[in-house]
């Protein structure tokens, strides 16, 4: 019983972990993005 409970906890943290992972992939692509975009526009003015 003990190990299905263990296995069950570990389970979790690692699903959540993915999750955490993905949004902060999504984040870095958005900020990278700005970066991009404020680039290009400076680009254009110069």
């Amino acid at each position: 019983m003990k190990k299905v409970i263990i296995a069950s906890l570990a389970a979790m943290f690692v699903l959540t972990g993915c999750n955490t992972f993905k949004g902060l992939g999504q984040d870095v692509s958005s900020a990278g993005s700005a970066v991009t975009g404020t680039a290009q526009e400076v680009q254009r003015k110069i």
